[in-house]
C-alpha cells in the first residue's frame, strides 16, 4: 500500500529495478523566523554633474559615493549624508530625480558699513556655517568679497554664491520649493559692520515624485524617505505605499517626511495625509533642512529590525538642536501626538531624539477616530507577521496536493509561527486566541485554502503612571 504521509519529488513510484534510492527534502529544514533586515530608499534631486542618470535606483554606501553619483551638494547627496550619519550600516538605495521646470531659491546677505573694530562674520547655511575674519576698517564690499570666497571653498553646500558690491547672493543648487526651507542666518562680532539676511525664497516647481516611485514598484523598500512635504506629494506617497503594501503586491513599507513650520500647519498636513504607513517628523526652529531630518529619521527607523520595539529616545545624529525658545513644550508635544505628528525633542547633550514614532493615521474609512495604527510599530509588526506566515507556507507546501488533510497541516505551521513570534515578544496571547486560528478550504475555488490568523501585537511601553502614598 502506498504511504499516505510520505511524498517524493524525485523518486517515482513506478520504479521496478531493485536498489536503494534516497532524495533530499529541505522543505522542513527551516524552523526559525525570517530575518527582518530593512532596506531604505531615498528619493531626491540630483545635479547635472552626477554620474548616475535620473530614475536609476542605485545602491549607495558612502557620502563620497553620493557626491559622485548625484553631484556634490545636491539634495540627494545631502540626504544620503544625513542618513549615513544617523545609521552608518544602512542598506540604502537612491532613486534620483532631475530638477523640475521651476526656479531655484535665492537668499541675499547685504553687508553694510566699514568695521570700526576687528571681529568675525559667521554665516549659517542650514546646519553648517562658514566664518571669516574682519579687520578694523574693512569696507563692506571687502567683507562681502571675502565671504563669497569662503563659501566657494565648500562644493558640498546646498547653495552656490556670487557677489556684487557688498551683496552676496546664495542660489540653491537644486530648483524647486524645498530649498525655500534652508535656513540662512548671520552673526557679526566686528563693531560697525552689519549683515542683513533675506531668507531663501523664490524656489518653484518640484519634480514629480510619482515618476521615481513608479520606477521602484517592483522592489521592496521598507523605509522611504521623501524630501517633499507638500500635501500632493504625500498623497502620492500614500497611494504608492498602499499599492506595494497591499495583499496582492506584498512588498510593504513606510514613508517618512519632515516639517519645520508652525504647529498648526503640521497638524493640518497630517490630518490630510491620514496614513498608517507615513510618519511626519516635526522639529520646529532647527537649522537642519527638512529633507535631512527626513533622511535621518528614516535611517533610524531602518536601524531597528525588531518591528515591535518602540523608537522612543533614539537619536537623530547630525540634526541640529533648535534654540531653547523654539523647542516644543509638553503641551505642544501632546498636541502633536493627538494629531498625527511625530514630534522630536532635544535630550541630554543637545541631542535631537524621537519622542514617539506615530503615524499620520487618525481616522478610519468611516471618518471615526481610530488608534489602531497610531504607532508605526503596529503596521511594521503586522508586515513582519505576514512575512513570517507567507515564508513558512512557501517552505512547507511548495508542491502540495489539497485534500482534507491539508488545512490541518497548514494550521499547525501557522500556529508554530505565531508561537515563535510570541517567544520574541512580537505577538502575545497566542494560546488564548488559538481557537480563532481557522484554516479551511475555499467554497468557490477547489485549489484554494483560506486562513484567519488572530494577531495580538505586542504594544510599546510608552506611559508609566504611579502614585506615591505619603506615610508619616
Amino acid at each position: 500500500m502506498a504511504s499516505k504521509n510520505i511524498f517524493f519529488d524525485s523518486i517515482p513510484s513506478s520504479i521496478r529495478k531493485p536498489g536503494r534510492y534516497m532524495e533530499f527534502n529541505t522543505s522542513l529544514a527551516v524552523r526559525t523566523l525570517p530575518a527582518n533586515k530593512q532596506r531604505m530608499l531615498i528619493v531626491a534631486q540630483r545635479l547635472a554633474a552626477g554620474t548616475v542618470a535620473a530614475l536609476v535606483p542605485t545602491t549607495v554606501f558612502s557620502d563620497a559615493d553620493a557626491a559622485l553619483y548625484f553631484g556634490a551638494g545636491s539634495m540627494a547627496h545631502l540626504m544620503v549624508r544625513a542618513a549615513i550619519k544617523a545609521n552608518p550600516y544602512l542598506d540604502l538605495t537612491v532613486c534620483a530625480l532631475d530638477d523640475g521646470a521651476g526656479a531655484a531659491a535665492t537668499s541675499t546677505i547685504t553687508i553694510a558699513n566699514a568695521a570700526t573694530a576687528a571681529g568675525s562674520l559667521k554665516l549659517y547655511i542650514g546646519n553648517r556655517y562658514v566664518e571669516i575674519a574682519i579687520a578694523n576698517q574693512d569696507a563692506a564690499a571687502t567683507v562681502a568679497t571675502a565671504l563669497n570666497a569662503e563659501i566657494g571653498k565648500y562644493p558640498d553646500f546646498p547653495v552656490t554664491a556670487g557677489v556684487v558690491g557688498a551683496v552676496v547672493t546664495l542660489t540653491a543648487r537644486n530648483k524647486g520649493t524645498i530649498a525655500n526651507q534652508i535656513d540662512v542666518s548671520a552673526e557679526v562680532t566686528a563693531k560697525g559692520t552689519t549683515a542683513t539676511v533675506v531668507a531663501m525664497a523664490g524656489g518653484t516647481v518640484d519634480p514629480t515624485l510619482a515618476t521615481a516611485l513608479a520606477k521602484v514598484v517592483p522592489e521592496q523598500y521598507h523605509i522611504i524617505a521623501t524630501p517633499y512635504n507638500a500635501q500632493a506629494d504625500l498623497i502620492t506617497l500614500r497611494d504608492h505605499l498602499a499599492l506595494v503594501s497591499g495583499p496582492m503586491e506584498q512588498r510593504p513599507g513606510v514613508g517618512v517626511y519632515a516639517i519645520d513650520t508652525a504647529l498648526a500647519t503640521a497638524t493640518t498636513l497630517a490630518t490630510a495625509v491620514d496614513s498608517g504607513r507615513i510618519v511626519g517628523a516635526y522639529l520646529r526652529g532647527t537649522k537642519s533642512p527638512s529633507y535631512e531630518i527626513s533622511a535621518a529619521y528614516a535611517a533610524v527607523l531602518a536601524s531597528e529590525e525588531d518591528p515591535a520595539r518602540p523608537l522612543n529616545t533614539l537619536e537623530l545624529t547630525g540634526i541640529a538642536a533648535p534654540p531653547v525658545e523654539q523647542r516644543l513644550s509638553r503641551t505642544e508635544q501632546e498636541s502633536c501626538l493627538a494629531n498625527g505628528v511625530a514630534p522630536l525633542e532635544v535630550g541630554p547633550g543637545e541631542r535631537v531624539q524621537i519622542v514617539r514614532a506615530i503615524t499620520t493615521y487618525l481616522h478610519n474609512v468611516a471618518g471615526s477616530s481610530d488608534i489602531s495604527l497610531l504607532d508605526v510599530t503596529t503596521i511594521r509588526t503586522l508586515d513582519y507577521v505576514r512575512k513570517a506566515c507567507i515564508e513558512r507556507i512557501a517552505l512547507r507546501f511548495p508542491r502540495t496536493k489539497l485534500s482534507v488533510k491539508t488545512p490541518p497541516r497548514v494550521r499547525v505551521e501557522l500556529l508554530d509561527v505565531l508561537q515563535k513570534l510570541e517567544q520574541l515578544e512580537i505577538v502575545e496571547a497566542v494560546a488564548d486566541n488559538a481557537a480563532g486560528l481557522i484554516v479551511e478550504r475555499d467554497d468557490q475555488d477547489p485549489n484554494r485554502v483560506n486562513a484567519k490568523i488572530p494577531t495580538d501585537v505586542v504594544n510599546g511601553l510608552h506611559v508609566f503612571a504611579g502614585r506615591i502614598d505619603l506615610l508619616l
